[in-house]
């Protein structure tokens, strides 16, 4: 093992973490906001609504997220509509098109972690809340948001870990991410295990941070479920001293 070119090729990938870090952020977010809007759909009882929600997550589930990438790169641009609207100059971006990708590809699985999440709030606190005379709008930002986000996080948890790793198949429309520029130094040097290997170490040190950040939001969300402070009651020499003094 040569490590001095293993840790050559550590400062070459380090280089392109902000990149893999900018795309997994952005596409989480906008895809946790697109999840909200496909589970609420799914749970309206509006059939136009219900079928077009279940109909995306079907598509995107269904399909595999290296094709709904070319599909977007390649596909779009060939449409003369698309390349004459007012969205051509994101859509000919590589960067764009992945992170619509990623974004329309996580919303799809996320969108049925936030669905198990809001049908397992109970029903009785929800009905003291309608008894409290709470509008329907504070009723889900006060009681049925943060209970569904409690019990749909560690699920969700595990969809931002695919989607750090998601990341990696952007390097095929050119973005010079960790796996693009691995490949690059493979390319160069045709030594593919050493770099796959610091590679793959820095997705697992990347994803170790994100488990221990979800698990402190946890924390901070299950506040019932912490250890209390032992409580010592006071012993017949403090009571003594405090008398004394």
């Amino acid at each position: 093992m040569d490590w001095q070119f293993l840790g050559e090729t550590f400062v070459s990938l380090v280089s392109a973490i902000p990149l893999t870090l900018q795309l997994a952020a952005t596409s989480i977010a906008l895809g946790a906001a697109l999840a909200l809007a496909i589970a609420l759909c799914r749970l309206s009882g509006i059939m136009v609504l219900e079928w077009f929600a279940r109909t995306y997550v079907f598509i995107f589930r269904g399909t595999p997220l290296l094709v709904q990438i070319f599909l977007i790169y390649y596909g779009l641009g060939q449409f003369p509509e698309v390349r004459h609207s007012i969205l051509w100059p994101f859509l000919r971006e590589p960067y764009w098109c992945a992170v619509l990708a990623l974004t329309m590809n996580t919303a799809a699985y996320a969108s049925e972690i936030i669905r198990g999440g809001l049908l397992s709030v109970p029903f009785g606190q929800v009905e003291a809340a309608r008894a409290c005379g709470m509008p329907r709008f504070m009723q889900f930002r006060r009681i049925i948001m943060p209970l569904a986000i409690r019990q749909a996080l560690p699920a969700y948890s595990n969809e931002m870990i695919s989607m750090v790793k998601a990341t990696s198949l952007a390097s095929i429309i050119t973005l010079m991410e960790v796996t693009g520029v691995a490949a690059r130094i493979i390319s160069e040097t045709y030594r593919a295990i050493e770099v796959f290997i610091v590679a793959g170490a820095i997705y697992l040190a990347i994803n170790f941070l994100l488990t221990r950040l979800v698990y402190l939001v946890e924390y901070w969300l299950s506040p019932h479920l912490r250890q209390p402070v032992p409580h010592f009651p006071a012993t017949a020499t403090s009571v003594l001293e405090g008398d004394a003094r």
